[in-house]
């Protein structure tokens, strides 16, 4: 094809799982194209609280307290904000999200993230040796802070599956909490200590050394809009910066704008768009934060980055493209000054990004069931940092032709059929 630039694998989308799948796909052998409206790293995975868990065995579920959807209701609530329009949109799919909160339903999704985070610290520390960006990443582990005993007597299903899956924690009272983290003001608080979970001090700085190692193994970088990939010559045709690229096949790995390019091709998937927000504060003198800690009632994270304290907010219901409605950040931070004393903000303005979620909270990975020769690796949530290696992995091996390290099943496409 004269003027076109051929490869095995055009990717879309060069956040933390584009990245990923582009370099595992490379591993493999295979020749790669990573295509991004942007620069790498500069969306969604630019964002969030850096975290690699290993302890996320509950899904979000629909609130049932009545204490708490009123305070939703009447927009008073630190971890939900929303707009009516949009919320009124996404009623099927809160729908959806109630029917995930049957017993049978956690079980099924406590399984298949075990699966796929038991795996997800040793996947990220490859590519980051890979990369060479293993500075950002810390053994840190991170807490579970809860107010009241009724809130960790409620969180007792996760440490259930921990117990079962052999995730170790630590059950923490005030002074524990105070032995760890000196710098928390938490007297009346309870926590869980993960010690195995990971944590990074830029993990858009991750992402961008991933991608950056794409293009130092021969990979091929381009700006270009994903909603042009079109069907050609029996695989996928995408139009970059530098002209026309082919390939014999194409993942979509663009988060919250995947459907932009699913929809016209006739794809349906019940995908939401939850926003969220951070800003970074620096540090009060003599007092440090030394690994990320979340507000279990609250929604927000704390946690310790290069530019500073990250505080990042619970989720805002609105539509994925209007301006920004930060509200929650000033709920956020007065809450937040009453367990860690903040400094002064870092920046001008908060950041705000949106989190791809399906109503089940797990990614759709594996092949398009409509298209030939595309490939879906999108939907993850509040954990696509942690699992973006993961299922970068496996859609390689997929793509491959080589059996799948972890029983890809459950994330089949084919659920929402």
């Amino acid at each position: 094809m004269h003027g076109v630039q051929t490869v095995d694998v055009i990717v879309l989308g060069a956040g933390i799982v584009g990245a990923s799948t582009a370099l595992q796909l490379q591993r493999k052998g295979l020749e790669v194209a990573l295509i991004d409206r942007r620069q790498p790293g500069e969306e969604t995975s630019h964002g969030n609280a850096g975290i690699i868990e290993r302890n996320g065995f509950v899904p979000v579920t629909f609130p049932d307290k009545p204490r708490l959807l009123l305070e939703i209701a009447l927009k008073r609530s630190v971890a939900v904000n929303y707009d009516l329009k949009a919320l009124a949109r996404l009623l099927p799919w809160l729908q959806a999200l109630r029917r995930q909160s049957s017993r049978v339903a956690l079980q099924r999704f406590a399984h298949a993230i075990d699966a796929l985070e038991r795996h997800a610290v040793g996947e990220h520390r490859a590519l980051a040796a890979l990369a060479d960006c293993e500075r950002y990443y810390r053994r840190t582990g991170w807490i579970h802070l809860f107010r009241t005993e009724a809130a960790y007597a409620a969180a007792e299903t996760a440490r259930h599956y921990a117990r079962i899956f052999g995730a170790a924690y630590q059950e923490l009272g005030a002074l524990d909490l105070n032995e760890l983290e000196p710098g928390l003001t938490a007297d009346d608080c309870l926590g869980v200590f993960w010690p195995e979970t990971e944590s990074v001090s830029n993990p858009g700085a991750v992402t961008k050394a991933f991608a950056r190692k794409v293009g130092e193994l021969g990979g091929h970088l381009y700006n270009g809009d994903a909603r042009r990939l079109t069907r050609s010559k029996g695989g996928w045709a995408a139009m970059s910066d530098r002209g026309p690229v082919w390939g014999r096949a194409a993942v979509v790995a663009l988060g919250p704008w995947a459907m932009d390019v699913l929809g016209p091709l006739g794809h349906r998937f019940p995908m939401a768009v939850k926003r969220g927000y951070h800003m970074h504060f620096r540090a009060v003198s003599g007092v440090s934060l030394t690994r990320p800690v979340v507000d279990m009632e609250n929604g927000y994270v704390l946690t310790p980055m290069e530019k500073g304290v990250r505080l990042t907010t619970g989720v805002e219901f609105a539509a994925r493209d209007a301006p920004p409605t930060p509200v929650q950040i000033d709920r956020a931070k007065a809450c937040a000054k009453e367990i860690f004393p903040l400094g002064a903000p870092a920046e001008a303005e908060p950041w705000m990004g949106s989190r791809p979620c399906l109503p089940d909270s797990l990614p759709v990975v594996g092949a398009s069931p409509i298209a030939p020769g595309l490939w879906l690796n999108f939907g993850h949530g509040h954990v696509g940092f942690t699992l973006g290696p993961v299922t970068g992995r496996l859609i390689a091996e997929m793509i491959a032709g080589q059996a799948p390290f972890v029983d890809p099943s459950a994330l089949s496409p084919l659920r929402f059929l």
